[in-house]
């Protein structure tokens, strides 16, 4: 399991790394040019139920933990899928419990 570290909390969020690798790239995409974005993760089963919410920008650190020193192999469709999420009102979804599948999208409450 990764380790997304955010901001100044002490406590990672643990994700596969296969997502993570995933999110990483989507991210430091977005990042470069100056996109924030909203990063949905459902806890994983290991936590309580829930899910956590993060307001991703430029101006707060990211850091991305591996458990493996070998690269994660990119998947096209999910980078594509995770990207168009991540310019939605709702943000990216990811799935803490799930290895390397991105939950839709679902809009916001009015």
């Amino acid at each position: 399991m990764g380790k997304l570290y955010y901001g100044s909390a002490g406590e990672p969020i643990q994700v596969s790394d296969r997502l993570l690798a995933h999110l990483k790239f989507v991210a430091t995409t977005k990042l470069r040019r100056q996109e924030s974005f909203a990063l949905n993760i459902l806890h994983p089963t290991s936590e309580d139920a829930g899910r956590t919410t993060l307001w991703i920008q430029p101006a707060i650190p990211l850091r991305f933990v591996f458990s493996s020193a070998e690269p994660e192999t990119l998947d096209r469709e999910l980078i594509k899928q995770l990207a168009e999420d991540a310019n939605t009102t709702g943000g990216m979804t990811l799935d803490a419990r799930e290895t390397a599948r991105p939950l839709n999208a679902v809009p916001a409450a009015a």
